[in-house]
């Protein structure tokens, strides 16, 4: 009995934990909106690593669709026995279990954790960075830099993504809702750079 109740607090515990993705994934005025500190978080990735709101959030749509433990789909033998998981692949930027650590170790933010909202956009901005320095691909063009996140700066520049047919697909995917969210972001953003200060405050 007693372990039962233990079993049920750890589940809330962890449930109150949780953030719920947004109400409108497709809107990036309505997502600002309703989590105010993503906008802050995603303002931040850019004055740091240059790379622009609206790619990241393409990305993080992509990649989770906002839901902050995201993981790929158990595979199954025989559609019976399950043999584990695709990939190390988690949270928001589905950022792989060495890739994550190398991220930790290089900008020394030890702490972070995949399912931070924070942190996983940081993350896709310190990637994508490299991109742009490496690969020197333009920060709004979202299409190539999904390409290299998929793929690694090396793949990238070997072209492995050619014959991928599907990634292709998916890269215009991203292509398409950056620049969705890019027309977007210019009705709204000025409200949200005006309402800083009292957000803030009142939250």
């Amino acid at each position: 009995m007693l372990a039962r109740v233990l079993l049920i607090g750890i589940v809330l515990v962890v449930s109150a934990c949780t953030t719920a993705p947004p109400k409108n994934i497709n809107n990036v005025c309505e997502i600002y909106d309703e989590y105010y500190d993503w906008y802050i978080a995603a303002d931040a990735v850019y004055e740091r690593w240059r790379i622009p709101k609206h790619v990241t959030m393409a990305f993080i749509h992509q990649e989770s669709k906002f839901i902050d433990d995201a993981r790929p789909p158990w595979e199954w033998f025989l559609w019976i026995i399950p043999t584990g998981r695709a990939s190390s692949a988690f949270g928001y930027a589905q950022a792989l279990d060495g890739t994550w650590y190398e991220y930790q170790e290089k900008t020394e933010n030890w702490g972070a954790d995949r399912d931070d909202f924070e942190d996983a956009v940081d993350f896709i901005g310190w990637y994508n960075h490299k991109t742009l320095i490496r690969n020197k691909v333009n920060p709004h063009d979202a299409y190539s830099l999904y390409l290299a996140y998929h793929e690694g700066q090396g793949g990238f520049s070997r072209g492995t993504y050619k014959n991928k047919p599907w990634l292709l697909k998916v890269a215009n995917k991203v292509k398409k809702r950056s620049d969705m969210y890019r027309y977007q972001l210019q009705i709204c953003e000025k409200e949200l750079d005006d309402s800083r200060f009292w957000r803030s405050i009142f939250g």
